[in-house]
């Protein structure tokens, strides 16, 4: 068993792993060894926009998880694919780039996570980010992380832009500006017609650091902890088992699933459940893998009248080809975005002071997703779907097993309150008003999802339990605050062991209202920032 020292390892090169290694590594005072399970991001289709799709349910980059029977969905699981390769589900995410509401942030600060209020980690959102659209009060250029416009866009696009208009919706030009409330045209993580993940903004000019060691295929197993210390990490590679040691601290970052998993391995988490799998309890803690929650969403498809769509693209071979011609000769087409173009920020209910609603309004409609993949509707289609922002359900990741190589338990329980289904049923009716507009008229033939016929409250319900899904945000695992089941505190330490961070999504206290992308790449360069200064 081979073993090396180290200043700092990171588990995890995922969005927030990804920005902690390369910022640790950039001024070379520190010697840093990121480790990442999968490969390296060499897939071609990780790299053209539309090509998530090849990614969705491919094992060779994704970990391609699924939770428990969900009770209250008709015993469903809930298919999860996560990134398993360099940028890691920034390499396979759908590319919007969304911060959250502003007081998501103030509201965790309010919970006692200081330093998290909005003011103290917009300047790492804009130190991180490259806007083509120039520097403002909002916004940063110059970082490593390409944030652009779409530079094509179908024509029912701007039809559903149009119609949320006409439905009373005001326009926001920018979801991560002043407000957030409105409709407008999101912003992505794509730069020329290409991807742009958190590898490929962090590790781009990083890997050629002598100072950075970047191992792929490299499974971190266990961490390595000694009086009361973590001091390193043992990983699983083609050749073996391998122990790294860090003479400063260990950074894990390996998502909402990975990161509790490892902490569970390594005898940190709920004392019964480690006994019952026959793992020593090196400290107890319950909060390691409880507060699971992710948004909800479900859909509203309607056909459409003209060949506009990506579903003419996935069912029609030659538009296949031209789209690639389109992509190969001039770097536009449909390959050069993600298919969602347009969003709403909404409330369900008028008295709440911010969106709990986000209305994603897609060029196509599926028939269904499950770890098979994504299934088109076989004809020309598009959909309005409602995510509900503010769940109230709570769920857990633990073990299946002490292998480290199985896959974990993760039950996510959604609509579990009044609010939660509230809340997808005013969605659904949101999504309705839009596609009754005036601006979308030439492009509905009928309204396929759920369908006309599905109208009262209990078909609703009916219908949103056979179709709602995960919106694949999941974060909380290895929740951040003071109160006893808090896993770190507000530096990212984890409680009661020395040496020791957690930096990925699964430290939200809660979840913010958007997607979860951005505000993984923030936290990894909060942590940083953080780690570098108990170092000094």
């Amino acid at each position: 068993m081979t073993t090396n020292t180290y200043d700092f390892i990171v588990t995890g090169a995922g969005s927030a792993g990804c920005a902690v290694a390369g910022r640790l590594s950039e001024d070379g005072k520190f010697r840093v060894l990121l480790l990442e399970a999968g490969p390296k991001d060499s897939y071609p289709w990780i790299h053209v926009p539309l090509g998530y799709h090849k990614t969705f349910n491919n094992p060779r980059v994704n970990w391609m998880f699924e939770s428990e029977a969900e009770p209250e969905l008709n015993g469903r699981t809930m298919y999860q694919p996560r990134g398993k390769v360099l940028g890691g589900t920034s390499s396979i995410n759908g590319m919007v780039y969304m911060r959250g509401n502003a007081a998501d942030y103030d509201e965790w600060r309010q919970r006692g996570c200081e330093g998290w209020d909005y003011d103290s980690v917009l300047p790492y959102f804009k130190r991180a980010e490259d806007n083509e659209r120039g520097a403002d009060t909002w916004h940063g250029t110059g970082g490593p992380l390409r944030v652009s416009d779409h530079r094509w866009q179908p024509s029912v696009a701007r039809a559903m832009h149009d119609a949320a208009l006409e439905a009373g919706i005001p326009a926001n030009p920018d979801f991560n500006g002043r407000v957030q409330e409105g409709v407008g045209y999101y912003q992505t993580t794509i730069n020329q017609a290409r991807r742009w993940s958190s590898a490929r903004a962090y590790l781009k000019d990083a890997k050629s650091r002598p100072n950075l060691v970047i191992a792929t295929s490299a499974h971190a197993t266990r961490l390595l902890l000694e009086n009361g210390r973590a001091v390193g990490v043992e990983y699983r590679t083609p050749q073996g088992l391998v122990t790294a040691r860090a003479s400063r601290e260990v950074i894990v970052s390996g998502g909402v699933y990975g990161s509790p998993q490892l902490l569970m391995l390594s005898g940190l988490g709920p004392a019964s459940h480690l006994q019952a799998h026959g793992i020593p309890v090196v400290k107890d803690m319950p909060g390691v893998g409880s507060h699971l929650h992710d948004h909800f969403n479900t859909y509203v498809g309607y056909r459409c009248t003209q060949p506009v769509t990506m579903n003419d693209l996935a069912n029609s071979w030659p538009r296949r080809i031209l789209a690639g011609m389109q992509y190969v000769l001039g770097r536009t087409g449909p390959l050069s975005s993600m298919g969602l173009y347009v969003g709403a920020l909404v409330k369900s209910d008028q008295r709440l002071e911010r969106p709990d609603l986000q209305i994603n309004m897609f060029a196509w409609a599926v028939k269904e997703r499950n770890r098979k993949g994504v299934v088109p509707q076989p004809f020309s289609a598009f959909g309005l779907s409602p995510v509900h922002l503010t769940p109230d359900g709570r769920g857990t990741v633990r073990l299946k097993s002490p292998d480290p190589m199985a896959a974990p338990e993760i039950r996510f329980n959604f609509l579990k309150s009044a609010n939660d289904w509230n809340a997808m049923l005013q969605g659904i009716r949101i999504c309705r008003e839009i596609g009754r507009q005036k601006a979308l008229a030439p492009f509905v033939v009928e309204e396929i999802m759920p369908g006309p016929d599905v109208s009262d409250e209990a078909r609703l319900r009916a219908y949103i339990r056979e179709t709602g899904v995960s919106n694949l945000h999941p974060v909380g695992t290895c929740k951040m605050g003071r109160e006893v089941d808090a896993v770190v505190d507000p530096q990212l330490r984890v409680h009661g062991v020395g040496g020791l961070r957690v930096a990925d999504a699964s430290i939200m206290p809660s979840i913010v209202a958007g997607n979860t992308n951005a505000p993984s790449i923030m936290i990894g360069e909060k942590c940083a920032d953080m780690v570098r200064a108990a170092a000094s």
